[in-house]
């Protein structure tokens, strides 16, 4: 009993077994090989990299100070983007709900209507905004409408997929009970199950909102409309107070709308 006991007091706990540390180690080590291929099979031109911060230096010269000269424009762009930003969220809405509503296992008609959904869903998330912003300006020309449609079809896959989580999580007793009464399909959406996505609903599209103000900034530099035009601008002519000014000007603009997005959570929700 007292060996037994001596067995006890001297033993170490760990938290990982010797099977569970090698193979803890092997993650790592192949993680790492990984690492090291791929930042040998990219080409890194590393003196450039070591000579990044005495460029970062000179260029933070010829930025300083900030240029106040063409400030109308720069207001006049920020507000372009706003626009961009909320008329976009805006037609969203009405495009991401149907395919939130086929794409939920509970709402979809059936299976053909469900994967339809998911790879609507699916499509929008995996192209890239500002892919979408250059085939709607090869489409379209420059401009806002180029840039609204992309932020259009990436927010579709955004809203539309967390509204189907949502759709999928509500009680089902709601919406049993009025089938059973021989409600329609309308009176089912609207009573049963939009009563119980709606906080949901407000929270999605707000943080999309605040997403696209965020997007929208960069889109002008491919031609689809916003400050983005007037800072591809000022780079090409190698303006860099104005360069200052306007990243200035963008940041702001996103504080903004970070204090807009968090005052309306608090209302809403």
């Amino acid at each position: 009993m007292v060996d037994h006991a001596q067995k006890l007091a001297d033993h170490v706990w760990q938290r990982f077994d010797r099977k569970e540390r090698l193979i803890r180690y092997a993650v790592l080590l192949v993680t790492l090989m990984v690492v090291v291929w791929a930042v040998r099979d990219i080409d890194i031109f590393w003196p450039w990299v070591w000579d990044a911060p005495n460029q970062i230096s000179n260029l933070g010269g010829r930025m300083w100070p900030p240029s106040a000269a063409g400030l109308g424009n720069i207001l006049n762009a920020l507000i372009e983007t706003v626009h961009i930003a909320t008329l976009a969220t805006f037609l969203t809405i009405f495009l991401a709900l149907p395919v939130a509503y086929i794409a939920a296992q509970n709402t979809t008609p059936n299976r053909a209507c469900l994967w339809l959904g998911r790879f609507i869903l699916v499509s929008s998330r995996s192209v890239n905004t500002i892919i979408w912003a250059l085939l709607f300006v090869a489409i379209f020309g420059p401009g806002v409408l180029a840039g609204i449609l992309a932020i259009v079809f990436r927010s579709i896959g955004f809203i539309g997929k967390l509204m189907g989580e949502a759709i999928e999580e509500i009680d089902k007793r709601p919406v049993e009970a009025m089938e059973a009464t021989g409600a329609s399909k309308a009176k089912v959406i609207v009573y049963a199950i939009m009563p119980q996505v709606m906080p949901a609903f407000f929270a999605i599209v707000i943080l999309r909102w605040d997403i696209n103000i965020r997007e929208s900034t960069v889109l002008g530099l491919v031609g689809a409309g916003g400050i983005g035009v007037i800072l591809q601008g000022a780079i090409d002519t190698f303006a860099w107070p104005t360069v200052a000014t306007i990243l200035i000007a963008i940041i702001v603009l996103v504080l903004i709308g970070e204090a807009i997005t968090s005052l309306l959570r608090r209302k809403v929700l």
